[in-house]
């Protein structure tokens, strides 16, 4: 909704900033400005400004900005226009509607909000009446006190037809709004309206603002089915709103999150025990717009479900829907009410601190994503594992992000390396001698038929005939470091796509390391300088002689990866290819180790061992 500038001005003219940000903030008043504590980040010394004339607050911490709008905003999780609704209230300013048809959709909606305010005062009262005797007993039984049954307006619709309808239109409210707003229902074969809700305790469910907006009945016999929502309506769509709303916004804000559980009676008792930050969908699993919703409330929301079969589905669901829609710094965590409990029994039966704990064990979306692919997948054999990698390469492909999307890859890769890596075996001293079956079944040492054990001849130093000591090689990953660093180099626009992986690694070369910190401080500002310029840049620096010999070493190797006409795509294979192979490291080193050790005690253990991780390496390499 569009609104006027001079409507806007004369809103910013009639409200005080500093009374406005004084609800939130203590300020302090020095000369023409206010400080105090920003309300937008965690800090010690004061570094958040109010200037009363000019109309805008400023933090000099974390850079927030903005007017009394901006700072309603923030500060309540609120959009444009209901910010501007909400201070034109407090202002008694009439918020203006430009057009006709926005006029009467206006008016229209007022009068559905009217309808459905009776209609949960009527519920309310009949709660507390003779028909609503065995339901405020119900709720009484649940651990349900007065003041709470207040704050969440829980009623109960009596078990008639036309309780309800009677009620509206001894107050003058036309029927036609009762059926628009989902509290009637008409026959199909085009009888008189009746009541929806019969028998049952309602739940209220209200927008971001507290306004009645549609009702949750739980019946309390065997009628199915057992909870019941309102209908879509021109105010109501089940798949856009969460229960608990109005009431969790602004305790989200304060603690940074906000929790996600199945049911109403859920968000009550969380609400109850302290967790005044907890929502639930309607029913069914979330949608992208409550998702969409929730980040609005916090960065990384905590789905918290049932530990039953239907919760879990319900949270692969949720994985689901959220993949495409991750940006960088908004995701979900994930954390299970054990079985059979639910938030709500957990807490009556095991108290607050039980549910803080099943909070403090909420995983990443990334976590969750790699325990159901790894649930549904045996990895014994090459292909399986290729399977299991397959299922979780597209399931990353989902992202839309491509940051989110490589970040995705690389966890992936790195947690199916950490799974699928060689248990590595105790060392055993040498005994002198191996088991005849250690290379096969029913044969000697080294080969099938002999059907006797072979004593191994050692030295006297104990290594076996002809193995002599170990060789000290080079290691491959001192060259890949190289290489690594004079791509990034030559191409200085590949910087800011490895960027990370790059910062992650510490490289084994003290001076190389150097060069390597050098160039990640610099990733904002080497987007218009070619490789010439990165090279001045660096010797301006001091690294004159580290960067003479890399170069040495190019011209030597003559790669066509390090021209300046060479293909991005090429260059950026070429990058992948090279820190794949680093990335293998400690596995090189574990191989060299294990030849040592299997040259020194050969046994079934240390040679399965030996070969497993021979497979290893063969399989990463391939990829």
């Amino acid at each position: 909704m569009a609104f006027p500038p001079s409507f806007l001005d004369e809103l910013r003219g009639r409200l005080s900033l500093a009374t406005v940000v004084g609800r939130q903030v203590r300020l302090t008043k020095k000369g023409r400005e206010h400080s105090g504590l920003c309300p937008f980040h965690n800090e010690k010394s004061p570094s958040f400004t109010v200037n009363e004339d000019k109309g805008f607050y400023h933090c000099f911490g974390c850079g927030a900005h903005g007017d009394v709008i901006a700072f309603e905003m923030q500060t309540h999780h609120l959009s444009f226009p209901e910010a501007v609704e909400r201070l034109a209230g407090e202002a008694g300013l009439q918020v203006p509607v430009q057009t006709v048809e926005e006029r009467d959709r206006a008016r229209h909606a007022s009068t559905l909000y009217d309808v459905l305010e009776a209609a949960c005062q009527f519920y309310e009262k009949e709660l507390r009446g003779q028909a609503g005797r065995g339901a405020l007993d119900y709720l009484r039984r649940r651990g349900l006190d007065d003041d709470t049954i207040a704050r969440f307006r829980l009623g109960f619709a009596p078990d008639s037809r036309t309780a309800l309808k009677h009620a509206l239109k001894g107050q003058a409210l036309p029927e036609p709004l009762a059926v628009e707003a989902g509290l009637l229902k008409t026959p199909d074969d085009g009888r008189e309206p009746f009541d929806l809700f019969r028998g049952r305790v309602l739940f209220p469910i209200t927008d971001r603002r507290g306004r009645v907006i549609a009702f949750g009945g739980r019946t309390l016999g065997d009628h199915l089915p057992k909870y019941l929502n309102s209908p879509d309506t021109p105010l109501f769509h089940k798949g856009s709103i969460l229960y608990g709303l109005a009431q969790a916004r602004e305790p989200a804000a304060k603690v940074g999150t906000v929790l996600v559980c199945e049911g109403y009676m859920d968000v009550i008792a969380l609400h109850r025990a302290g967790f005044a930050h907890a929502v639930a969908p309607l029913g069914t699993a979330l949608t992208e717009q409550q998702i969409e919703l929730l980040w609005r409330m916090a960065p990384e929301p905590i789905i918290c479900l049932d530990g039953d079969a239907a919760g879990q589905r319900a949270a692969a669901k949720a994985a689901e829907r959220a993949l495409p829609l991750l940006k960088p710094g908004l995701s979900l965590r994930f954390a299970t009410v054990p079985a059979p409990e639910d938030p709500d029994s957990l807490i009556r039966n095991q108290g607050a601190a039980a549910m803080q704990a099943v909070l403090e064990g909420a995983v990443p979306l990334s976590e969750l994503l790699w325990r159901l692919a790894l649930a549904g997948h045996p990895v014994d054999t090459p292909e399986r594992r290729a399977a299991l990698e397959h299922d979780l390469m597209e399931q990353a492909g989902r992202i839309a992000d491509r940051a989110v999307q490589d970040q995705y890859r690389r966890y992936f890769r790195s947690r199916l390396w950490e799974a699928l890596r060689p248990v590595k075996p105790p060392y055993r001293p040498a005994s002198g001698k191996m088991s005849g079956n250690a290379f096969g079944k029913g044969g000697n040492a080294f080969g099938k038929g002999g059907g006797r054990r072979h004593s191994i001849d050692r030295g006297a130093d104990g290594r076996l005939p002809g193995v002599g000591p170990p060789p000290i090689p080079t290691p491959a990953w001192q060259a890949q470091e190289r290489l690594l660093i004079l791509t990034v180099l030559a191409h200085p626009g590949l910087l800011e796509e490895v960027a990370e992986r790059l910062g992650s690694q510490h490289f084994s070369d003290s001076d190389l390391d150097k060069l390597r910190q050098e160039v990640l401080k610099h990733l904002d500002g080497w987007g218009s300088l070619d490789s010439e310029g990165v090279q001045r840049h660096l010797r301006s620096c001091g690294f004159s002689q580290i960067l003479d010999c890399l170069l040495e070493a190019s011209a030597h190797d003559q790669l066509a990866y390090f021209k300046p006409d060479a293909s991005v795509e090429a260059v950026r294979d070429f990058w992948e290819h090279v820190f794949t192979l680093y990335s293998q490291k400690e596995l090189t080193a574990d191989l060299h180790q294990a030849e040592q050790q299997a040259a020194a005690a050969l046994s079934e253990e240390t040679f399965g061992y030996l070969n497993a991780l021979w497979s290893s390496k063969t399989e990463g390499t391939d990829t």
